[in-house]
């Protein structure tokens, strides 16, 4: 049974950091390729950071280009979202998705505000 548990979201000022986590389960992990989305209200979901299966590969939406850092280790089965610079735009549901079997999790929420 494939399990994606997100944690770390909360709630932060402006310009704040979180680092959020995605612990996996029930799939090869290291064979996966992982992506973090967001969905804030009212809104779809947006594709926010994607990192190959070694970690080699990464990119991000260009709304977070400089500010967040994806990365994941294998040997702990886990995906991790460095947030920095933290805006009131970056405030949303952040997901976790592992490619290999197209699983999400269930969200950790993130709000930026004063």
């Amino acid at each position: 049974q494939v399990q994606l548990v997100e944690s770390g979201g909360g709630l932060v000022q402006p310009g704040g950091s979180l680092r959020l986590s995605c612990a996996a389960s029930g799939f090869t992990f290291s064979n996966s390729a992982m992506r973090w989305y967001r969905q804030a209200p009212g809104k779809e979901r947006e594709l926010v950071a994607t990192i190959g299966s070694t970690g080699e590969y990464t990119n991000y939406a260009d709304s977070v280009k400089g500010r967040f850092t994806i990365s994941r280790d294998n040997t702990k089965n886990t995906v991790f979202l460095q947030m920095n610079s933290l805006k009131p735009e970056d405030t949303a549901v952040y997901y976790c998705y592992a490619f290999l079997r197209g699983s999400w999790g269930q969200g950790t929420q993130v709000t930026v505000s004063p």
